[in-house]
């Protein structure tokens, strides 16, 4: 897991070496363990790289690395399936002088092109050059899992690349916030944009979207930047005629090889648990892996108390597997004291205090001198984990006439203690699902010009109705891929990236093999909601390796700290009403705002815009 940067540009003064370590100076915590420069012999392309050594620690691995006097390269992230790689391109006559997969990648790039993009398993962000070419490849993985972040300008004729904002920001680029986005953020608490997936919060600093490569042609009079997309999810897929024990096994066996193919290191591993089915899944198939044999380090965040808590959980899972479990309880004055610095890394607003807790949590695994961290993310978007995807499901069955079935999973749902707002409204949408996005689109709307605390010039001059979007559902897969390819994943991983990387740890997540989520996307329905049960794939398979009361939980728990009770804390007060001044002054928000007494909301509360004030004005 590393930090990449990169300056092009036919005029040397852009390129320097200069400039290029104040971009690697300003992410030295991607990788504390080494740095490495390189420019080309026409001073047209530099690339800088900071590392942190997972796989192969010597210095055969370190970065700009160089393949046939032709490539270059500077990668973050992990191959995960690069040993097999490997043996496929000695087979074509490639050979190799280290052990990681930082080489694999040049090889098969030099082997296959772009194609090479269809046969990694992994997390990545790169950038090569080609010498003879005089090209540059980009490439970012499937989900996001990795960031790759740009400014391209025609005027200045350069091309800048980093994994985090900040080092663009130390190679001059402006930082211009994109009020558009600031404005979607305060109202609806969007930190994306469903229809444009490269927007930032910033104005002249662009997202390279997952599963996207981007290829980039220097030339005086007239550059080239093209962007395309290398992959997607087949939502339509079916799974051919399979009874739930083949499609169970098949499961378990692509769960399995993704789990294995993420130990691979040479760095100490360990888990992220949450006392929920997710990470209590990966460890239970870590454990199968190792043969019951070894301790497992496992890290949680626990808060005695908080009605979210889930210490029992974690305790009873520790228990089954005889875990090494490690726990940190963050508090207000923890909050108050990190918090500038949680909003440094992060770089762009954030939804709620809840990526705290797992920003302690990183920070407990580095304390405990634990690299590398397996953790849960991804399952709830593929696997249809959250609440709000039941409501899209029975819509799919009353579509299909199956009204005995909805009626039976509505009723089930409700004995499982789900409380879901469902109303004859959903039997409309079921039927004419176009009208029932378009009406969702016109409450978001709604909700941005009803909003209390916005002043009219602001939402004026940067409202656009355009950037609003909710899909037609007509079945549950349709949400699914919304949220797993367009808008509400990436954020999660975004979170993950930077908290694990604050504190030079590698965060890893087993159900975001390609293979493994195409297949989920491609089994029934019934298969992921059924009898009132969220994930119920995952929790056939894991029937036999977790306790009941792990696998068949009736309450979903947001992985949340007490938010409510600190924002009562005076500091934290005083910092929301410093953060409306802040606002105020700028023209964002109305003076009358002033007046009111602070509002202290749980983490994922329904207008949660105190804390949205206080996260915005801290990046502005």
């Amino acid at each position: 897991m590393c930090g990449i940067a990169g300056i092009l540009s036919p005029d040397h003064r852009n390129v320097s070496r200069e400039r290029l370590q104040k971009m690697t100076n300003a992410m030295k915590h991607r990788g504390p363990e080494g740095e490495g420069f390189w420019m080309n012999a026409d001073r047209t392309t530099a690339f800088g790289h900071r590392r942190l050594s997972i796989l192969d620690l010597t210095d055969a691995g370190a970065q700009p690395m160089h393949y046939f006097d032709r490539y270059t390269i500077t990668y973050n992230g992990e191959i995960y399936n690069y040993v097999e790689i490997k043996e496929t391109l000695e087979k074509q006559g490639f050979s190799f002088k280290s052990h990681c997969d930082t080489e694999v990648v040049l090889a098969a790039y030099a082997c296959y092109g772009k194609e090479c993009l269809q046969y990694f398993d992994g997390m990545f962000a790169f950038a090569i050059w080609d010498e003879q070419e005089k090209l540059l490849f980009c490439a970012r993985d499937r989900f996001g899992e990795k960031p790759f972040y740009y400014h391209y300008s025609y005027q200045h004729n350069q091309f800048v690349f980093a994994s985090e904002m900040k080092a663009l920001w130390a190679a001059g680029i402006n930082k211009k916030m994109d009020n558009e986005m600031l404005l979607n953020y305060l109202t609806l608490g969007w930190v994306q944009n469903p229809v444009n997936k490269q927007q930032t919060f910033f104005e002249e600093i662009v997202s390279l979207p997952p599963s996207h490569y981007l290829i980039y042609k220097i030339d005086n009079r007239e550059p080239y930047l093209e962007v395309r997309s290398y992959w997607d999810i087949d939502k339509e897929a079916e799974i051919p005629d399979c009874s739930n024990d083949c499609i169970k096994e098949k499961f378990l066996e692509l769960f399995t090889t993704s789990v294995k193919r993420r130990l691979r290191s040479d760095v100490a591993i360990g888990s992220s648990i949450s006392g929920g089915l997710d990470s209590s899944s990966i460890v239970a198939i870590v454990h199968k892996i190792l043969g019951g044999t070894g301790n497992q380090k496992t890290f949680s965040a626990v808060f005695p108390g908080f009605e979210k808590d889930e210490s029992a959980q974690i305790d009873e899972v520790v228990r089954q597997f005889g875990l090494d479990n490690f726990k940190v309880t963050p508090e207000p004055n923890d909050f108050i004291a990190d918090f500038e610095k949680l909003v440094y890394h992060q770089e762009e607003p954030f939804q709620s205090s809840s990526i705290y807790a797992q920003f302690k949590v990183y920070e407990l695994a580095r304390q405990k001198d634990v690299t590398v961290i397996l953790d849960g993310q991804g399952a709830d978007e593929t696997m249809a984990g959250y609440t709000k995807y039941y409501q899209w499901y029975w819509q799919e069955i009353i579509a299909g006439r199956q009204w005995k079935e909805a009626k039976k999973e509505i009723e089930l749902a409700k004995q499982n203690g789900q409380q879901i707002n469902w109303s004859w409204k959903n039997y409309v949408a079921a039927f004419m699902p176009q009208l029932a996005a378009n009406q969702l689109n016109k409450l978001s709307y709604k909700k941005q010009v009803n909003h209390p605390d916005i002043t009219a010039d602001f939402f004026e001059g940067y409202n656009d109705r355009t950037k609003i979007f909710k899909p037609a559902v007509t079945k549950l897969n349709d949400i699914l891929y919304f949220n797993t390819m367009q808008f509400g994943l990436e954020e999660l991983l975004r979170y993950a990236d930077r908290n694990s990387m604050a504190h030079s740890r590698e965060v890893r997540l087993p159900f975001l093999n390609h293979d493994l989520v195409q297949f989920i996307f491609s089994v029934p329905s019934a298969l992921k909601i059924y009898e009132g049960f969220t994930k119920q794939i995952l929790r056939l398979s894991m029937n036999d390796f977790l306790p009941n009361s792990i696998v068949w939980r009736k309450d979903k728990v947001g992985f949340e700290p007490p938010q409510k009770q600190w924002m009562k804390h005076p500091k934290v007060e005083e910092l929301i009403i410093e953060s409306r001044k802040k606002l105020v002054k700028q023209g964002i928000l109305k003076p009358e705002v002033l007046q009111k007494p602070v509002r202290h909301q749980a983490a994922h509360e329904a207008g949660n815009f105190d804390w949205r004030y206080l996260c915005a004005s801290q990046c502005i």
